[in-house]
């Protein structure tokens, strides 16, 4: 390797821990105070950079908080799916509570950055921002494959209310995350997280004492 490509390929990895220390540092803020609250300042001091580099990277700060938002959207969509894709078609309901909730207990438990992305994930969540439909293909196959694997557990059971029971277990999550009761939850051991959230979960899914 030339001396050239060596300086290139240095310049290329510093840029990129650059963009993701911003992306890291919108994300905390956001998940803290929401789109209103964040600075431009707050942002760069916290990820150690300037506020050219904001420019350079995503062009503004609206930019820069869309990008952050449909980075953690996306990485917990990514996380999902693979959870459900996961389960054995003939999984119970508390199966797929637990797969559906898994990315979310995981950063109750880790906490830091993962619980960061997790509250930007809620937020946007409850307040959809401009630009949500870049993420739609996903979404759609996210709720595909739960309704999926739901509707095994429900026989019987419409589209329409098992959309309706996803949804109200996708907002008892949001809620969560965000309450303080989603605090206290952080700090117990991740076996008594999924031992009270499971079941709670597989109940808003089931909908009704006969199923599943």
């Amino acid at each position: 390797m030339s001396r050239a490509t060596e300086r290139t390929d240095q310049r290329r990895e510093a840029g990129q821990r650059t963009r993701d220390g911003l992306l890291a540092a919108t994300q905390e803020l956001l998940a803290r105070r929401g789109q209103e609250g964040v600075t431009l300042r707050e942002i760069t001091d916290r990820a150690g950079a300037n506020v050219s580099a904001v420019s350079y990277h995503f062009g503004s700060l609206k930019a820069l908080c869309d990008s952050a938002i449909e980075n953690a959207l996306e990485r917990y969509l990514d996380a999902q799916i693979d959870e459900v894709a996961s389960l054995d078609p003939a999984s119970g309901v508390e199966d797929l509570a637990a797969a559906f909730a898994g990315p979310m207990m995981r950063a109750l438990a880790a906490g830091g950055r993962d619980l960061a992305v997790m509250r930007t994930v809620a937020r946007v969540g409850i307040d959809p921002p401009e630009g949500w439909g870049r993420l739609t293909a996903k979404f759609q196959q996210s709720r595909r494959d739960i309704v999926r694997q739901l509707s095994t557990n429900a026989p019987g059971v419409d589209e329409r209310e098992l959309d309706f029971r996803i949804r109200c277990a996708a907002g008892l999550l949001n809620w969560l995350v965000l309450a303080p009761i989603g605090t206290e939850l952080a700090a117990e051991p991740p076996e008594q997280i999924e031992r009270w959230l499971v079941p709670v979960l597989a109940g808003a899914f089931r909908g009704s004492p006969d199923v599943g």
